[in-house]
């Protein structure tokens, strides 16, 4: 088996002067750096008084599971000779917050819109949807499902 790490660095940057004196007093912005990467600048969501221009939490895991599954499935498909020409997915995630504050996610949907070179590919391209999710690393650190809907078309010359 093999490890491997990871290290960033998230700083928050919402000091405004009063500290975090009260729930209002601060904001909730932040930097993500990883050494030779962009810098992700983050907030939390805009229902806990965050910034709706900026990436949060929420987003962030949104995106790594979609990213991480996309990246699984090409490997498949090349793998298995399917020419995939578009990859476009629309996921979803649904979180439940509780009285107290806490919260889960508890479902998450990958959308993709995929279009392969040829009308003889759309059913393995189906079927390697699954195949990615079992591989896919983050999908499978999550405690509940993760769930497809792919559309799948081929390019009509």
């Amino acid at each position: 088996m093999k490890n491997h790490n990871y290290k960033l660095k998230t700083e928050w940057t919402g000091n405004v002067g009063e500290s975090t004196k009260s729930y209002r007093s601060y904001e909730r912005s932040y930097t993500i750096s990883v050494d030779g990467k962009a810098e992700i600048n983050g907030s939390s969501d805009p229902a806990f008084l965050g910034n709706s221009k900026l990436h949060n939490p929420e987003d962030l895991l949104l995106a790594s599971v979609s990213s991480c599954h996309l990246l699984w499935y090409l490997h498949f498909c090349a793998v298995h000779k399917i020419l995939v020409l578009e990859y476009t997915d629309c996921a979803e995630g649904t979180m439940i917050e509780s009285e107290n504050g806490s919260g889960k996610f508890i479902e998450i949907i990958l959308k993709p819109k995929i279009v392969v070179a040829e009308k003889e590919m759309i059913e393995k391209a189906i079927q390697l949807h699954h195949k990615a999710n079992e591989y896919c690393f983050i999908a499978n650190s999550l405690n509940f499902e993760v769930k497809h809907h792919p559309e799948i078309t081929y390019k009509n010359d």
